[in-house]
């Protein structure tokens, strides 16, 4: 049988019982305190109990360091990762141990941060994060008796589809502008990135030895793919917009084909869009505006998504927002 004893503002638990480890735990009431010997007896009884003392040692900052060590750093794109795991070490419940989260801790985190003005997709992200450490911490990391508190919280949906397109008027004025930075490589970024719809991450990747100019293609080494829609073809095809662009650009010593740095660009991006006054318009919009200008060149949909690295066609149709009047122009 449990013994539960007051020590000091706490509660602790103790039950030692023949054929398993002693079970202890601090608690800040009484009624916990036998609630927690309940489940854990009841455990015990039906032959189904499994130690929870890995998970009561470790605190979650410290089941996250492993988590990035072991899994999230191995990923093909990992920044965003890190990102996400620094984010939660400077959260409150990263000094609550594995075993003492509940659903509600994380329902509450949720509602927070959605009260706060962040997307419903980031913050869909951060709780995947945590919801797939537990399971790792499950079924890898010797945990077998830890819940998964966020199994049974409700997740934020997907953010909504976005359909920004460039107006008229605002491919010209964006070029002028950018043009102006102290940033050279800001500007043929833009251009390039309508040319090829590759993903702002990719092309700082890119570097001049997958090019060929004179066949107009880029080779991707596999490493640099990714997986699913993320995905990148392995031969890229270049307009001749696009093999104007990179010839009229200097050649950097690390071999890069774009010699500055993902923060710089999108500072730029962002100040770029205040001064000249255009709104609702990211970066990841001319991803949108790539995929659709292909179409209304005419290209086929299996043709398209060998530009753009789309293995499943309803993604891709997220990703395109044909003109209206180009297609009344072809009814006739």
């Amino acid at each position: 049988m449990a013994s539960i004893t007051k020590r000091g503002n706490f509660w602790r638990g103790q039950i030692i019982r023949r054929g398993y480890p002693p079970q202890y735990g601090s608690f800040d009431t009484r009624s916990q305190a036998e609630a927690w010997a309940r489940a854990l007896e009841n455990e015990m009884d039906r032959g189904i109990f499994v130690t929870r003392g890995e998970a009561e040692r470790t605190t979650l900052a410290e089941a996250l360091d492993r988590y990035w060590t072991e899994i999230a750093s191995k990923k093909s794109h990992p920044y965003q990762e890190k990102q996400r795991i620094e984010r939660w070490k400077l959260h409150e419940l990263a000094r609550y141990h594995l075993a003492k989260l509940r659903g509600s801790d994380f329902a509450q985190y949720r509602d927070a941060r959605l009260n706060a003005g962040r997307a419903t997709n980031t913050v869909r992200l951060e709780l995947a994060i945590i919801s797939h450490l537990f399971e790792i911490a499950r079924k890898e990391w010797g945990m077998e008796g830890l819940p998964n508190p966020l199994k049974n919280i409700r997740k934020p949906s997907g953010s909504k589809e976005r359909d920004r397109r460039l107006l008229e008027g605002e491919y010209e004025k964006l070029t002028i502008a950018l043009e102006k930075s102290s940033n050279i490589w800001v500007k043929p970024l833009f251009q390039f990135a309508i040319e090829t719809s590759l993903r702002q991450g990719m092309l700082f990747e890119l570097r001049w030895d997958w090019i060929d100019l004179s066949r107009q293609v880029v080779m991707i080494p596999a490493q640099f793919r990714a997986k699913g829609n993320k995905a990148v073809p392995a031969a890229l095809p270049l307009s001749r917009n696009a093999v104007h662009i990179l010839q009229m650009l200097p050649r950097s010593i690390d071999g890069k084909v774009f010699a500055t740095t993902q923060n710089a660009v999108v500072c730029v991006w962002k100040k770029t869009l205040k001064r000249i006054g255009i709104e609702g318009l990211r970066w990841h919009d001319l991803r949108h505006e790539a995929a659709s200008r292909l179409f209304e060149k005419g290209l086929h949909p299996i043709e398209v998504a060998s530009v753009t690295g789309h293995k499943n066609l309803n993604m891709l149709k997220r990703y395109t927002h044909l003109n209206p009047e180009a297609l009344a122009q072809k009814l006739g």
